[in-house]
């Protein structure tokens, strides 16, 4: 379904419960990375998720590291310029799933072979493995490719229980990391289940493994008032799948985006999973549907539209990320993919919804439409970015090569400032109270 039409039924379906909708903000990025290309002359290269590191030394040299599924993993410079290109493994036999880079997050000061050492982890959609990169300052500095894979040679699949399972790929999908005193953590979830997973990283031989913590099953069914269940429409056989995820660094709170339910807060304590809480749904919760199989696709009844679902989120819930200030303050931030806009909640107790933005056109890049990651820092990273960094990946880039046909993504990065001076009422900007390399 376009995010056109998407955002039409969302707006008739508010309109007849007497709501009304809010319009985004508009924000404009100011940098972007080269368009990538899911062809056969692009490696088949398509964006999806962005993780910022900060340069311990200098700032301005930090790094953006984006997901390309198929084509791997780039390491970009904050003038956008790509620095490292990483492709994904190559398939192990002849008919097995190559690898597939899904998700990343950054993770700072883990214990590697007795030194503290930075690191790029990544979800392997296609191989349903979790690989890591360590980070090297030095290399930054001097010019070199600075992520070296320090995965350990024998981690196995994260889901499946076999290789021939693998191949099935109902595999590692989303994934974000923190730590926890001395422990360090991945959240990994399961394409096309509701699954997911707590994964302890291990240092391994100066290699990193991972082992099972704990397991969260997310509801596939819905009781709705008045005793009626429901069920989110998808593909025959699959369930609603959560990707987008981020942790609170502070709080150890996982924010998760389950695609075509909402938004999830679910505390993490001591290596486990608490209680999950739905903070927000998504428009479409509750209506009613029906498969069109020759067109394989879902055919949502909105004029049947019950009114249960939210007001600020269109399906599909996707990128998760989270700003943190000082006090406790800050900010959830969800991609609402359906009518590219992200939502924005607040990082306090009771979350409640602030506003939405939309990163529109403007004079350095053009707009995120059907928008998958996002990330953000809070700390000044150089002259470009002295208030902090919001990067989003782009589903819909503008091609740089008139008349290709492929699609092109990318990724686009905007200053905190920017988004926060769009509101109304500002939102706050925060560059001391909180680092990432110091949360734990």
């Amino acid at each position: 379904m376009s995010a056109s039409t998407v955002t039409a039924l969302a707006t008739a379906m508010l309109m007849a419960t007497g709501g009304s909708v809010q319009s985004p903000v508009p924000v404009h990025a100011t940098v972007q990375t080269p368009p990538v290309h899911d062809d056969k002359a692009g490696g088949s290269a398509d964006a999806d998720d962005p993780a910022v590191w900060v340069d311990p030394r200098n700032p301005a040299r930090s790094l953006v590291i984006g997901t390309l599924k198929k084509a791997g993993l780039d390491v970009y410079g904050l003038d956008g310029q790509r620095l490292q290109h990483i492709p994904a493994p190559a398939a192990p036999a002849p008919g097995a799933a190559a690898g597939r880079f899904n998700n990343v997050d950054v993770l700072y000061d883990f214990k590697l072979n007795g030194k503290k050492t930075d690191l790029a982890v990544v979800s392997d959609r296609g191989r349903d493995r979790i690989r890591v990169f360590a980070i090297d300052p030095a290399a930054v500095a001097a010019g070199r490719p600075p992520l070296r894979d320090v995965t350990a040679p024998d981690v196995k699949p994260v889901f499946a229980a076999d290789e021939a399972e693998v191949d099935g790929q109902r595999t590692s999908y989303g994934l974000t990391t923190y730590r926890d005193g001395k422990k360090a953590y991945a959240v990994v979830s399961q394409r096309n289940e509701t699954r997911v997973r707590l994964l302890e990283l291990q240092d391994r031989d100066g290699r990193v493994g991972y082992r099972t913590a704990d397991t969260l099953d997310l509801p596939d069914a819905f009781e709705l008032p008045g005793g009626n269940h429901w069920t989110p429409c998808d593909d025959p056989g699959e369930r609603p799948q959560v990707e987008g995820m981020a942790v609170d660094a502070e709080e150890h709170v996982l924010y998760a985006g389950q695609e075509a339910v909402g938004l999830w807060r679910v505390k993490l304590d001591k290596g486990a999973f608490k209680k999950p809480k739905l903070l927000d749904k998504v428009r479409e919760y509750g209506v009613p549907w029906t498969y069109d199989a020759v067109e394989e696709e879902c055919v949502l009844h909105t004029g049947d539209d019950p009114g249960f679902g939210g007001r600020n989120i269109t399906a599909d819930a996707e990128g998760v990320t989270v700003y943190h200030a000082g006090m406790g303050k800050g900010y959830v931030l969800v991609s609402s993919q359906g009518d590219d806009t992200y939502a924005v909640y607040r990082r306090d107790k009771d979350n409640k919804y602030v506003g939405s933005f939309a990163i529109t056109d403007g004079p350095a890049t053009d707009g995120v439409q059907h928008s998958d990651g996002a990330t953000v820092v809070n700390v000044p990273l150089g002259r470009n970015f002295p208030k902090g960094l919001l990067v989003t990946h782009d589903g819909e880039a503008t091609p740089t090569e008139p008349g290709r046909d492929a699609d092109a993504t990318n990724f686009k990065f905007t200053p905190w400032d920017a988004v926060a001076a769009a509101f109304p009422k500002p939102l706050k900007v925060d560059t001391k109270s909180f680092h990432p390399r110091d949360a734990d």
